[in-house]
């Protein structure tokens, strides 16, 4: 499992150069990469992965960028992961086109390393805030993901790794019910071995340090299908 929270950031893209060159730059700014050098194998990775980010060449064998943009906004699980698209087209009419697939963003080649990064930033700022350092406010909770401090009522709170990636993934989707394979996805990683009981144990544990006298736990157990955060219990 990943020691931070950094966000990953998925790159599809045939051409080394421009591989390395966004490879390093995003690599720099504090983002976590995966690589795919084709359509298909991009398809896959993301469908494995679950990138928080993705950053797509229009033009790839096999499988085009248009394509494997359509394939993924269609499909419920990868349907909200933000995707930048690469192109050398500057015509009106391709990213007309692509954005009714769904792409959330556009660059086009040669683009400024800079200007991909601060874009890169700006969607995640949407959908994943935490990981690049933002500060959530949900109710009486304030998460501060620069320093990594939680209060409650403006008293700080003491909470171990684990029980912070839980409460950011609650904090950035308030009142959305996760199941225990999500959150075994987005707080562990798919590439460690953890149980469903090893969830239940974290919950419990952020639940006993959320708690307050007289008020009831802010994370709602929906029975069957998982956890949520909700000042309405």
């Amino acid at each position: 499992m990943a020691e931070s929270f950094e966000p990953l950031v998925l790159i599809v893209e045939d051409e080394p150069a421009q591989m390395e060159l966004a490879s390093y730059n995003l690599k720099k700014d504090g983002f976590r990469i995966a690589r795919a050098e084709n359509g298909e194998e991009g398809l896959l990775q993301a469908d494995e992965l679950l990138p928080d980010l993705i950053v797509l060449d229009w033009m790839l064998p096999n499988v085009s960028g248009i394509e494997v943009c359509r394939r993924l906004k269609s499909q419920r699980k990868t349907k909200r992961i933000p995707i930048i698209m690469l192109t050398a087209r500057g015509e009106e009419a391709d990213k007309v086109r692509g954005l009714e697939i769904g792409a959330d963003d556009f660059l086009v080649k040669p683009y400024s390393v800079k200007e991909l990064v601060a874009r890169s930033r700006a969607l995640l700022r949407r959908t994943r805030p935490v990981s690049i350092g933002e500060t959530l406010s949900f109710g009486d909770l304030c998460l501060d993901g620069e320093q990594h401090k939680v209060t409650r009522n403006g008293k700080m709170l003491k909470l171990g790794p684990i029980e912070f990636r839980l409460l950011a993934t609650f904090m950035e989707r308030p009142k959305r019910v996760w199941s225990r394979d999500q959150l075994l996805d987005r707080v562990w990683g798919r590439d460690i071995d953890v149980d469903y009981r090893t969830v239940d144990v974290h919950i419990g544990r952020l639940r006993k340090t959320l708690s307050q006298p007289g008020k009831p736990s802010p994370i709602r157990t929906v029975r069957g299908v998982g956890y949520s955060l909700d000042m309405d219990n």
